[in-house]
Parts: C-alpha cells; sequence; structure tokens
C-alpha cells in the first residue's frame, strides 16, 4: 500500500540541495563573485612582493606593522565589511528572486515537495557555495600576509581558523536575512544593498539600541583582531568598540537565521506567485 504523504521537509530540502549547488557553483554570479574574491590576494600578493624585495616592512604612521596585524585588518575592511555583505546580498536575495525571473519556480512547485523545502535547500547550497568561495581566498591571505616582517604562520593559525568559523557564520546571518528580503520584495537586491551598506554602517554610528537590528553589530563580537593603532583607521573603528560577549553574539546571531528563515518559508508557502509575460 503506497502513502500519499508528502516527502518529509528536510529530505525534500537536501534534495534541492543537490539540484542547487552544481548550478550556484558554475552559475555567473559564482565567476564573478570569484573574481572579486581574487582581489585580496592579489593586494596579499603584492604587499608580499613589495616587502621582500624592497622594504623589510610595512608601515603604517612610521611604525612597521606585523604580518599578523596587517591580516586582520584585511579581515576587518575587505571581508567582515564589504564582501561577506556582497556575497549574503547576491546570494540571498537571488534564492526565490532568480527562480522566478527566469520563470522556472512553477516547475520547482510542482514538485511533490513542501514549498519551503525549495528556499531551504536553496539556501544550503548557498551556504556551501559562498564558503567554498571565500575560505580559500582567505586561506590563501593568510598565508601570504602573515608571515610579513617575521610574523609566525604557527602562532596565529588558531586565530586563522576562528576567522574561517566567523566567516561563515556571518555568510549564514547575511543569506538568512536575504533570503527573506527576496521572498517579501520584488526588487530585493536594491533593499539588501540599502540594508548592508546604508542601513547598517549608519546606525553602527550612533549609540542606542538600533544597532542590535544589524548584523554587524554581533558578528564584529566575533572578530579576534585588534585594529592597528595610532592610524586613521583605528580611530574610524573607535565606533565599534560597544560590542555584546561571544556568546550573546553567537545566540543573537542564531535566533536571526531561524526567525528570518521561518519568516522567508511562510513567505514562499503563502505567496502566490504570478509570472509575467
Amino acid at each position: 500500500m503506497t502513502s500519499n504523504r508528502p516527502p518529509a521537509l528536510w529530505s525534500s530540502a537536501v534534495k534541492i540541495f543537490d539540484l542547487s549547488l552544481g548550478q550556484m557553483l558554475w552559475s555567473r554570479r559564482s565567476v564573478f563573485l570569484g573574481v572579486l574574491l581574487g582581489g585580496p590576494v592579489v593586494l596579499a600578493l603584492a604587499l608580499r612582493v613589495i616587502t621582500t624585495l624592497y622594504t623589510p616592512g610595512f608601515r603604517i604612521n612610521g611604525a612597521v606593522a606585523g604580518g599578523a596585524a596587517i591580516f586582520g585588518m584585511m579581515i576587518w575592511l575587505l571581508y567582515i565589511r564589504f564582501i561577506v555583505p556582497i556575497l549574503g546580498v547576491f546570494y540571498g536575495t537571488a534564492l526565490i528572486a532568480d527562480e522566478v525571473e527566469d520563470k522556472t519556480i512553477t516547475y520547482l512547485f510542482t514538485r511533490p515537495i513542501p514549498r519551503s523545502a525549495v528556499l531551504f535547500g536553496k539556501y544550503l547550497a548557498y551556504l556551501v557555495c559562498t564558503s567554498l568561495l571565500i575560505l580559500p581566498s582567505v586561506v590563501l591571505v593568510y598565508f601570504l600576509v602573515v608571515p610579513i616582517a617575521g610574523g609566525s604562520i604557527g602562532a596565529a593559525f588558531p586565530s586563522l581558523v576562528k576567522d574561517l568559523g566567523m566567516l561563515v557564520v556571518g555568510l549564514a546571518a547575511y543569506g538568512a536575512v536575504f533570503a527573506f528580503v527576496g521572498t517579501r520584495l520584488k526588487r530585493p537586491l536594491v533593499a539588501g544593498l540599502v540594508f548592508a551598506f546604508g542601513w547598517e554602517p549608519g546606525v553602527l554610528l550612533f549609540p542606542g539600541y538600533l544597532k542590535r537590528a544589524t548584523v554587524a553589530y554581533y558578528l564584529q563580537a566575533l572578530v579576534t583582531h585588534e585594529m592597528p593603532q595610532d592610524s586613521a583607521v583605528s580611530l574610524l573603528m573607535q565606533v565599534f568598540r560597544e560590542v555584546p560577549g561571544v556568546v550573546t553574539s553567537l545566540a543573537s546571531l542564531g535566533i536571526i537565521v531561524g526567525v528570518t528563515l521561518w519568516f522567508a518559508g511562510r513567505s514562499v508557502e503563502r505567496r502566490e506567485y504570478v509570472l509575467e509575460q
């Protein structure tokens, strides 16, 4: 006797994950963002060549900065403040929006699986895809930059492991937030860019509780690196000194991921998708 019960949510999500991962990895979006992630590697290579051939170390305000300090600066300014939000915006908002634009959403929804499984499976594919893009970039930058000025690769390695975990957490949080945005708005990419590069930097500059409505407020607490002292960058980063504890940040980011994905799943289940001709 056969059962007419629909497949379980998570087993269906795994099937969508298998279907989506390969497509996502070889998409034009991944190629473009892969080139973007090559930027920090090229910068790190240039710094290594310059410090090896022309000067004994990289100087900030006349003082020689160690390789670990330079690596920390790159984590803060390139990955945390720019690359992680960009990956979250461009992939997260597109999880459902791309299917609507390509007019393939109806084919996915005709399968005998819960509608929300499509979103969850594509979200898992996003997380794996972006991790495979960003983590090799960070590792290459680490091995190129940390030895500058006599830095020890082995001594800084535990910090690298924490950085990799922190970046995956950031990708998970931003991806979930922008997945929700993508299920609710017709032009989600614009809204995502405004949130990531307008709202978040803006509210972090002011005291009060609004900063708790950002991913960056909690993510910054997981960064183990200090900014270089006595520099313009360090003065700029003083505004980010008020940070929650690590446990509080991890719990808050977990809640953000869970709540936004739940609302995104409900939106997909309830929304009627009318494809424009």
